[in-house]
């Protein structure tokens, strides 16, 4: 038996909207709803296993019940602008899918669905009603169902009803529902109801007397008193409710159910609006169903010594390739090479060397053959070679464009610039496949020839989006150079004295232990530290301090939480303390000991296209987020040494962020105080605090510090006085005393926001843009961020930028001279070296050279360097 679904289209998307949190794709565009409603409805798609759909929406037209009633949802709140945009999103999802979605002026999506569900049963269909709105119960009978979501503990359950399921739960059957909803009426409708009357009594009154015309027939006997003087008084409105309740079965519509059969929902067209919206978590359904067209790029598979010749010969020829290495430098599998869109993947077999291959390599790049790639560095690791523009990074110029994404795999950029659809990696590599025997060698080469293929497809219409955005020089000058110091840097390595990070463990777990110990004492019982129930309960019942908010998860014990509070209970020093030490051993300790490689350093990574602002960020360990908030933790940096006979030399901006305001922003005052050489804190401190600067204590300096860097990420009063622990009125003064001080910064500021708001996106000095999608959101903390990101951006960005500018000057230098010395580490602000003893001098003039000539500003840059024999020594 055929079985249809009828979707309530307003209702679900404004459910679904509700009850996902804001999801933007990256370039703006709100899909929480679309999401959520494409969720539910496939979901119950494949519970009933439905043959046909359809879904109707509202129009935004009167209809004949505002005829009956002008105020007829006239209590309505106008639909939320991020809901808005997506309605037709969602249309434009159901049609690539073959939905098919019905709308008519004068009637609204329930008289539609409750037209098609009695047309549909007269048929023989099986019908299946989904909306959010219980008004629709009324039409559930034995054969009809009506599904219900609804939230539960925090996930959505769909109830199912049938005619008896609503009287079980309503008291009265669903025609008699009709009779419920105009006594009681319908706060969302503005349907008026009877005055006094709600669901309990109007379900008793129907139970009693069967319908509304049989309460009125009998309404002498009802008890004198409220209740029946309202009844008496609105018998009209009474009626009238029914009425504007009342789902037409009868509506005109020229719709033939043969329309709304379910055909290739996951096609190659609804394939290309999921991923444009980012739906990644729906883009698995399409793998299932193969009615959608997959691309396979046309390759050769190489492995005789003549062929590979003769492919390499080619190579050499043309104007453009396609590249990529397949397997590591220890182990080289072959290579994949495409050139005049034919996919060439050969194979280190039969006298074929690695060698060949890594000359093919370098003999293209000596014919100024434009080669295409997804990654740069995976290339180098596999086959190093000199710094050459004909290398093309898609994977890079990706990011540049779309900073927001999470990653920059090849069949999402084959989709996104050249309109391909293809079998990600994970799909084509089953790992549990692999591990359980069965490999299929025809996915492993279709997955080799996309590396390939898809960056000789998409590199061109990367570059030119580069050259439209205005960032092909930040992608030449600084991101591609930037790629060949950080494989340097990654090569290279820094060497960890394993024993003395074993020593350093066995400190931290001496401590742990001792403060255990203590916090069970000034507890007075024993209990899970690390059980944030169990604390909560402890600090906010059991030892009854006040600052505790309960949730329905229990008490907050938030590291925020417990600041504030620390100098209520002695307790609450030794739990943060217990928490920075645990935190350090497992992350730090444990989790580092497992990086260290047999030479006895750790190369960790160094990660390019992670950040929305351009930061270099640090994996496997992460080394940029060394704890150095109290004296233990800072220790853990004597564990990092240089090699017998090296010293490190370690670089860091002075107030980098601070002077890249001062340019961007051209405050005379801020430049004048930089050009002056004067400590731009107590400067700050003077003026906002009113006193000399010679009677700048240390307190207020450190409160003008908090104030300087404060302004620098968009901080509001609030936030600034829980910093420096005052009210929000005295944070405000000192806000405006700033401002005040500084008259160029509030300009600035100012119109970096309102940029950003008219652009959709923040830059940097370097051209490099950040989409800020927030600034568009109707919720005003998600606007608030974005305003913060669209004052913070343009100067992180920018000194961002600047350090890796630095690093690709010193990088190059130290190549140059060819020194010894090495590269290190990169962490925020900082260069580290390890340096040759006898090198020491020249690497020093290096770093200074390479960081303070690295951009010029109306303002010095300055650096700070230091040396020593482990990295603490070096700080």
């Amino acid at each position: 038996m055929n079985k249809i679904l009828l979707v309530d289209g307003n209702s679900m998307l404004n459910r679904a909207f509700y009850g996902l949190p804001d999801l933007t794709t990256s370039d703006g565009r709100h899909t929480n709803a679309v999401l959520g409603f494409l969720n539910i409805v496939l979901k119950v798609v494949d519970e009933i296993g439905a043959t046909n759909m359809c879904v109707a929406f509202d129009v935004k037209e009167k209809t004949f019940r505002h005829e009956m009633f002008g105020e007829y949802k006239g209590t309505r709140k106008p639909m939320p602008e991020e809901l808005r945009e997506q309605l037709p999103l969602i249309k434009e999802v159901l049609h690539s899918m073959n939905v098919r979605t019905i709308e008519r002026p004068g009637y609204e999506a329930d008289d539609i669905l409750g037209t098609l569900s009695r047309k549909a049963f007269d048929l023989g269909y099986r019908v299946v009603v989904l909306s959010g709105d219980r008004d629709l119960l009324q039409l559930a009978t034995k054969d009809i169902m009506i599904k219900i979501p609804k939230t539960k503990a925090g996930k959505t359950v769909v109830n199912d009803y049938f005619d008896a399921q609503v009287k079980e739960e309503y008291g009265v059957d669903p025609v008699t529902f009709i009779d419920l909803k105009g006594l009681m009426g319908d706060k969302s409708d503005n349907i008026p109801g009877v005055p006094g009357i709600g669901e309990k009594s109007a379900a008793k009154l129907l139970q009693s007397y069967g319908s509304m015309e049989g309460i009125y027939e009998h309404i002498d006997e009802l008890k004198p008193g409220r209740m029946k003087e309202n009844l008496v008084e609105n018998k009209e409105l009474a009626f009238m409710s029914k009425e504007l309740a009342t789902i037409k079965l009868d509506c005109e519509l020229d719709i033939d159910l043969n329309e709304t059969v379910i055909n290739e929902l996951y096609n190659e067209n609804s394939y290309k609006i999921f991923a444009d919206l980012e739906l990644k978590s729906l883009l698995g359904r399409f793998s299932k169903d193969r009615k959608c067209e997959i691309f396979k790029p046309g390759y050769r598979l190489v492995k005789e010594y003549d062929e590979a010749m003769e492919v390499i010969r080619l190579a050499k020829k043309e104007k453009k390739a396609g590249f990529a290495y397949i397997g590591s430098k220890d182990t080289l599998l072959g290579c994949t090479v495409t050139v005049e869109s034919m996919t060439y993947i050969i194979q280190v077999i039969n006298f074929i060397t690695d060698t060949m291959l890594f000359d093919m390599f370098d003999d293209m790049l000596d014919n100024s053959v434009a080669i295409k790639c997804m990654n740069l560095k995976e290339l180098l690791y596999t086959h190093e070679f000199e710094e050459s523009d004909k290398v093309f990074d898609c994977g890079l110029a990706a990011y540049l464009l779309n900073p927001l994404k999470e990653a920059y795999e090849y069949h999402e950029l084959a989709e996104l610039y050249a309109g391909v659809t293809c079998e990600s990696a994970r799909e084509l590599l089953d790992k549990d496949k692999i591990s359980d025997g069965s490999f299929d060698l025809e996915k492993h080469l279709v997955y080799f020839g996309l590396l390939s293929y898809v960056p000789y497809l998409i590199g061109d219409t990367l570059e030119e989006r580069l050259h439209e955005t205005g960032m092909s020089e930040l992608y030449k000058d600084i991101e591609v150079p930037c790629v060949y110091a950080l494989y340097d840097m990654e090569k290279n390595g820094i060497r960890v004295d394993a024993s003395m990070l074993e020593e350093y463990g066995r400190k931290l777990t001496e401590r742990i232990d001792e403060l255990t110990k203590e916090i069970y004492s000034l507890a007075g019982e024993e209990f899970n530290i690390n059980s944030t129930r169990q604390l909560g309960e402890l600090l906010f019942e059991k030892l009854g301090l006040k600052s505790g908010k309960k949730t329905k998860t229990g008490y907050s014990t938030s590291v925020e939480v417990l600041e504030k509070i620390k100098d209520e209970h002695p307790v609450i020093p030794l739990i943060l303390e217990y928490r920075q030490l645990t935190k350090l051993n497992s992350t730090y300790v444990e989790g580092m000991s497992a990086y260290i490689r047999e030479d006895g350093r750790i190369h960790g990574k160094f990660n390019q296209t992670v950040t929305a602002t351009g930061r270099i960020s640090s994996t496997e360990p992460n080394l940029q987020n060394i704890p150095t908030r109290f004296p233990l933790g800072r220790e853990i940096r004597k564990v990092f040494v240089p090699e017998e006979g090296y010293v490190l030399l370690d670089a860091d901006y002075s107030q980098i962020e601070l002077r890249v305001l001062a340019h961007m922003s051209n405050d005379p005052t801020l430049i004048e105080a930089y050009n002056s050489d004067s400590d731009i804190h107590s400067v700050t401190a003077a003026e906002v605090f009113d006193v000399p600067l010679s009677e700048v204590t240390g307190d207020l300096r450190r409160k003008a510090k908090a104030v300087n860097f404060g302004i620098v990420y968009g901080i509001s009063s609030f936030g600034l006085g829980q910093d420096l622990d005052i009210s929000r009125k005295e944070a405000e003064g000192y806000i405006e005393k700033y401002f005040a001080t500084y008259t160029g910064l509030k300009a600035f500021l100012d119109s970096c926001v309102s940029e950003a708001k008219e652009r959709g996106y923040s830059t940097t000095m370097y051209g490099r843009r950040r989409p800020i999608p927030e600034l568009t959101s109707s919720n005003f903390m998600t606007r608030s961020f974005g305003e913060r990101a669209a004052m913070n951006s343009p100067i992180q960005g920018t000194a961002a930028d600047i350090i890796k500018l630095a690093m690709i000057n010193v990088d190059r230098m130290l190549k140059e001279k060819k020194l010894k010395s090495k590269l290190v580490l990169q962490v925020h602000d900082e260069l580290m070296i390890e340096t040759k003893l006898e090198e020491k001098d020249v690497v020093w003039e290096i770093l200074v050279k390479g960081m303070t000539e690295a951009a010029a500003l109306k303002v010095p840059l300055i650096v700070d360097v230091n040396s020593g024999n482990s990295w603490y020594d070096a700080k």
